[in-house]
């Protein structure tokens, strides 16, 4: 298996403490913080390990409170709210230095029969033949700040091919609008909760970026403070997040110092079978 890969199903996996107590490790991409996409995966992760009967997160509800600091373990604390006879409910509090960084609340459900329809799939470029983005930041990798630039350079356990990609060094405005293709860099077990705990970490990237296109800004822009507040997910179908994914964002709103994003993840026949959305701190200092 693709180290990186490895690494980050290592990461995700957790150390279980105590029954409903685990610990993570974390990431460090250069800046001293926690990338929030990997505490929204190490919590779901968290919650699943703590279901007996063979049942999948449907929906996940996350605030972020306080920054991670990369130089630190978490500590993931699940509350088994209600165990029902269709639906499980989890509450996680994630844990550094004995305050609340992040807390999430997820619910499980057992698989049924129901009514089925979903919004079609929008037109898009496939992922053959598009430059994948840790390609296009090595035309960048001089403005990047060094203690960032060997980890955004790094061999990635996700890939990710953007449609339209944006230059980070002279952006121009443009809708609020974009398309990017993922999926995991190598094959990925036969274990429908680590595909679903893997998307839930790779949708925070590149997702808040897409409320900044009309204001020309990128995350390289040195005035621009950017962060995630909240995140929520939906999870439709079963799928496989070594095939590829396209995420189709668009941001019907910013305001506030605040940005809102909206997310569908499509398999490559269409199939619907993740939404996200999320809210996110923008703040410009002069």
């Amino acid at each position: 298996m693709n180290n990186a890969v490895q690494r980050l199903l290592e990461l995700l996996r957790l150390e279980r403490l105590e029954q409903n107590l685990f610990r993570g490790q974390s990431q460090d991409f250069g800046r001293g913080i926690v990338f929030g996409g990997q505490v929204l995966g190490q919590a779901l992760s968290a919650a699943a390990q703590t279901i007996a009967e063979q049942r999948s997160v449907h929906s996940l509800h996350g605030y972020f409170l306080r920054q991670g600091d990369a130089g630190m373990p978490i500590v993931y604390d699940v509350d088994c709210i209600r165990d029902g006879r269709s639906f499980t409910t989890r509450r996680v509090v994630a844990i550094q230095k004995g305050r609340a960084i992040f807390n999430m609340s997820a619910s499980f459900q057992r698989a049924e029969d129901g009514f089925e329809h979903q919004s079609d799939m929008p037109e898009a470029v496939g992922p053959d033949g598009l430059t994948p983005q840790r390609d296009l930041i090595r035309q960048y990798a001089d403005a990047i700040p060094p203690k960032m630039r060997r980890y955004v350079l790094a061999e990635r356990p996700i890939e990710i091919r953007p449609v339209d990609p944006v230059d980070p060094l002279e952006p121009t405005a443009r809708p609020p609008h974009r398309q990017m293709w993922y999926r995991a860099a190598d094959r990925l077990p036969d274990d429908l909760s680590i595909h679903q705990y893997l998307l839930a970490y790779a949708s925070d990237s590149h997702f808040l970026m897409t409320a900044m296109l009309p204001h020309a800004v990128t995350w390289l822009s040195p005035t621009l403070q950017v962060a995630s507040l909240d995140h929520a997910m939906w999870f439709h179908r079963p799928f496989r997040f070594d095939e590829w994914l396209l995420y189709d964002i668009d941001s019907p709103s910013a305001s506030g110092a605040r940005g809102l994003v909206r997310g569908q993840f499509f398999t490559r026949d269409g199939t619907l079978v993740v939404s996200t959305a999320q809210e996110g701190l923008i703040r410009q200092w002069d």
